[in-house]
């Protein structure tokens, strides 16, 4: 199974702390997170580089990174790690090893009159298709809150 890097980016007029906070925060990151998975959350120590990030579906199932690196404002990038089921993470097996390392990041940039959140992500060929029509819907559904004031 190969790991596929993809790129998407989206131009929001707004501030790069009001997009920061439209990711991040709690009930924001719920909001645009939702899209891939209704109910989705995460759990972490504030956001903090080097922490522990468990990403979950209401049912306490889903995958557990490191933030391997957090600049406020311009960068958050995840190493993925694991599975966690029943809210417990789980040992690395075969069908893990195969994207245990995989890295997701997002980058603010300055724009013209805008700024551009960016992301890239390494996925599996079994979850191309998702994350090639859903990741852009995410990213506009981050736009609309911030336009919004929804954060």
């Amino acid at each position: 199974m190969k790991i596929n890097k993809l790129q998407f980016s989206i131009d929001i007029k707004a501030e790069k702390t009001k997009i920061w906070n439209a990711l991040w925060n709690e009930n924001a990151y719920r909001d645009w997170a939702g899209v891939f998975f209704e109910g989705s959350y995460a759990i972490t120590d504030n956001w903090k580089e080097g922490s522990k990030v468990l990403f979950l579906s209401p049912d306490q199932s889903g995958i557990y990174s490191i933030i391997e690196k957090h600049i406020p404002n311009q960068i958050m990038m995840f190493r993925h790690i694991g599975k966690v089921v029943n809210g417990k993470e789980q040992p690395i097996d075969d069908e893990t090893k195969k994207w245990t390392g995989a890295i997701e990041t997002y980058t603010l940039t300055e724009g013209t009159n805008n700024n551009i959140l960016s992301v890239e992500i390494d996925v599996l060929d079994e979850h191309l298709n998702f994350m090639k029509t859903t990741l852009p819907k995410a990213l506009e559904k981050v736009k609309h809150n911030c336009h919004q004031q929804r954060i």
